[in-house]
């Protein structure tokens, strides 16, 4: 579904955070790209939905070039961005956020389907995105980007600071997404969190990404810990 390749991007073309970044998706499926702190996890995923332009490379959405693509663009494309940090809008209600973000690829994700997938949202109906848990946010951060209605889900570090049965209930939702016609790419820090979430995993170091590894290998996780330890993690 999803083709990147050699992208090099970052917020100075003198200093790019990715470096020849090729990779694939194919759908449907959960696929992770996990990296400490400062890999280039957020600057992909931003140049994916259009709010970093690469300096050199190609992104194919389905067969057509979407390299460089405006976020609004990108939504239509059928690419959504839940964000790290949430970024709700403090001052409206959890409704107000389902409602005002409107699907802009067919009928989409229904309110009432979106409070099935996150079902903690149901009694919060009324309360303002401030009012919140984190673990209620993040949930309302996702349930808004799939309003749009995607093909591809971009979460950057959905589980971030989460309580357990919290975080549960996230990778539930996501786990469940690719029966509905929704691939899944997730920027996770630690290796446990993406091989108990993700079909393949990929590790982004100083800019650069690995080959996908199968989580359900018995040797994946001692592979993920020996690329995260003996790479350093900013890019030189």
């Amino acid at each position: 579904m999803l083709h990147a390749r050699d992208l090099t991007a970052g917020h100075h073309p003198d200093t790019p955070v990715l470096r020849s970044v090729s990779f694939d998706l194919p759908t449907p499926g959960v696929y992770a790209i996990v990296g400490p702190n400062g890999a280039g996890k957020t600057t992909l995923l931003h140049t994916l939905a259009g709010h970093l332009h690469p300096t050199h490379g190609t992104v194919l959405l389905d067969g057509r070039d979407i390299t460089g693509i405006r976020p609004h663009r990108a939504a239509r494309a059928g690419i959504a961005l839940a964000p790290q940090g949430r970024r709700l809008w403090p001052s409206l209600t959890v409704a107000e956020h389902l409602t005002v973000t409107r699907p802009v690829r067919g009928a989409g994700f229904s309110v009432e389907e979106l409070l099935d997938l996150f079902p903690p949202l149901a009694t919060r109906l009324r309360h303002h995105g401030h009012q919140l848990s984190g673990g209620e946010q993040q949930m309302l951060t996702i349930a808004r980007a799939l309003r749009t209605h995607p093909q591809l889900l971009l979460a950057d570090e959905p589980t971030e600071g989460l309580a357990p049965h919290l975080t549960g209930h996230v990778t539930t939702a996501l786990r469940d997404l690719p029966t509905r016609g929704v691939t899944v790419l997730v920027a996770l820090p630690h290796a446990h969190a993406a091989t108990a979430l993700a079909d393949r995993v990929h590790v982004l170091t100083a800019g650069r990404l690995s080959d996908p590894l199968d989580p359900h290998d018995g040797q994946a996780d001692v592979l993920l810990r020996d690329h995260l330890t003996l790479t350093p993690a900013h890019p030189k």
